[in-house]
């Protein structure tokens, strides 16, 4: 889920001089120390449930990521932290992650501990390595919120309710593609309504060089044109009504920049106007990357950058509607949901479990493993201080992209939007894997 943030600067010298002796006192546990092992690649010495030694280094020898063990003592206020929270949220984690061999013991561990701070403290201590995350030399990263909105519209067209949010179009075709595969063209069979194959017999084609793709992808996106398969359409061209009749309409927004917004957090609740809640999940997207309209408008000249927050973009798209369809249109990303009457306890993230306020976060699932405890030490968008957290790996989203770089989910509704709107702030990750288990990278 990406999110549109910008840079907040701190409201008083004492806010900064708070946030410098953080930084300082935790420049002092993120020091390198003499490495006792480097690894690369998988290695077959590991014990399962054995701890490893601080300082052993595993570099898996892509994107510049390095993974380092550290004793507990080096995550900032670890031995002050209320565990209870990241225990239940872990919890949650492991309704998928029993289902994995290296997580089966400490999931029923988990399920075994008690409701109490120190029993909590004491589970993750015992069964859990924490690995310090770098990138390219990097420790600090970028830690980012978002949030689940609340729009105001209705499930049929109303005066008032004018602007559809979309299913997934009838015309929408994945078709699955290897790491491996970025140029050339290639021919393609339909498999179903939604889905094709790439095969030598495929009665279509597709330049590859025409797909917005990058080392991660794994699936052209796109739709039929003639005898060619071509990248699906950008969000200017559905907002200019490429969609019309050709995708199930979920519901209709009050308000096209909210609209966006549900856009950019992947997930939220539509209210109508007799109070009922629809649920709007992420389905899928057309795959174009994330623009931030933020940098776009600071470009312009339409806002400083400073002041391209969620809230100050709002507010000034309120206030100029003459250029809405320009500014909402550079970003060509557009999500489809999907959606249930039925409000869950929280929305669900790309691990398959619902997320928790305060205690979930999105990350790159290639560098950080999807469902493990992240420890997270960064600011709080309000006050200004240290945030030092046991979170929950169980998002990812589009703008997250790189090891160290997490987007801290702040829950449901407009103070979590408040929260989420004015975080960017610099961060350190460490993540907390299963004693004897290597970090994945994909």
């Amino acid at each position: 889920m990406s999110k549109i943030m910008s840079s907040i600067k701190f409201s008083s010298i004492r806010r900064w001089l708070a946030w410098f002796s953080v930084l300082f006192l935790a420049a002092c546990h993120f020091s390198h120390k003499p490495v006792d092992s480097i690894i690369s690649g998988e290695s077959s010495a590991l014990a399962p449930g054995k701890p490893l030694p601080p300082n052993y280094v595993y570099t898996p020898g892509k994107a510049g990521v390095s993974y380092r063990v550290v004793s507990y003592q080096a995550l900032p206020q670890w031995s002050t932290q209320s565990f209870i929270d990241s225990l239940e949220a872990f919890k949650t984690s492991c309704n998928k992650l029993q289902m994995q061999p290296a997580w089966q013991t400490v999931c029923q561990q988990a399920a075994r501990t008690i409701r109490h701070n120190h029993q909590a403290k004491a589970f993750f201590e015992t069964y859990f390595t924490p690995w310090e995350v770098s990138q390219n030399g990097q420790l600090a990263g970028t830690v980012t919120g978002y949030y689940e909105p609340m729009l105001l519209g209705d499930t049929k067209q109303t005066a008032q309710a004018r602007f559809p949010i979309y299913g997934i179009p009838n015309d929408f075709v994945v078709v699955p593609l290897n790491s491996g595969l970025r140029q050339g063209i290639v021919r393609i069979r339909l498999t179903g309504t939604n889905s094709g194959v790439i095969t030598p017999t495929g009665n279509y084609t597709a330049n590859l060089a025409s797909f917005p793709l990058n080392e991660k992808t794994r699936a052209l996106k796109g739709r039929i044109s003639g005898n060619q398969l071509v990248p699906y359409y950008t969000r200017a061209q559905i907002n200019a009504g490429a969609l019309n009749g050709k995708a199930p309409i979920l519901g209709y927004a009050n308000d096209p920049v909210e609209l966006f917004f549900l856009h950019v957090q992947g997930s939220g609740q539509l209210k109508t106007s007799d109070n009922r809640m629809l649920r709007l999940s992420f389905a899928d997207k057309n795959d174009y990357p994330y623009v931030s309209i933020g940098k776009y408008m600071a470009n312009k000249g339409y806002l400083p950058l400073a002041q391209t927050s969620m809230q100050g973009i709002k507010a000034w798209l309120q206030q100029h509607p003459q250029q809405l369809a320009e500014v909402l249109g550079q970003n060509p990303s557009y999500v489809f949901f999907r959606a249930s009457a039925e409000p869950a306890s929280g929305p669900t993230g790309a691990l398959g479990v619902p997320l928790t306020k305060g205690y979930s976060a999105a990350v790159d699932s290639h560098f950080v493993n999807l469902g493990a405890p992240i420890f997270v030490a960064t600011t709080h968008p309000a006050s200004g201080y240290g945030l030092n957290r046991l979170l929950m790996a169980q998002d990812t989203g589009s703008a997250i992209n790189g090891a160290v770089r997490v987007d801290y989910f702040w829950g449901y509704g407009d103070e979590a939007g408040t929260l989420a709107g004015k975080m960017k702030y610099p961060g350190y990750v460490w993540q907390l894997l299963p004693n004897g288990i290597l970090p994945q990278i994909k």
